[in-house]
């Protein structure tokens, strides 16, 4: 996976909290720490996202995108 964007950040899915539109994907860093990103329904289940799969958090400007290998 190649990026631009300079902000990349592993951890592990923690928690999924789905809405009608909207899904709340909370990331748990190796430091224990938690990062929340807001992304479309569709794309939870576009990247496979299920709890404890290894993500990253891709932040640019104030959005924080999801991505996988």
């Amino acid at each position: 996976m190649k990026i631009s964007a300079r902000n990349i950040i592993k951890g592990k899915v923690k928690e999924i909290v789905p809405g009608s539109v909207n899904s709340e994907i909370i990331i748990e860093t190796a430091l224990g720490e938690t990062i929340v990103s807001i992304i479309t329904r569709d794309s939870v289940e576009n990247l496979g996202l299920e709890v404890g799969k290894e993500v990253y958090a891709v932040v640019k400007a104030s959005n924080v995108m999801v991505a996988v290998d």
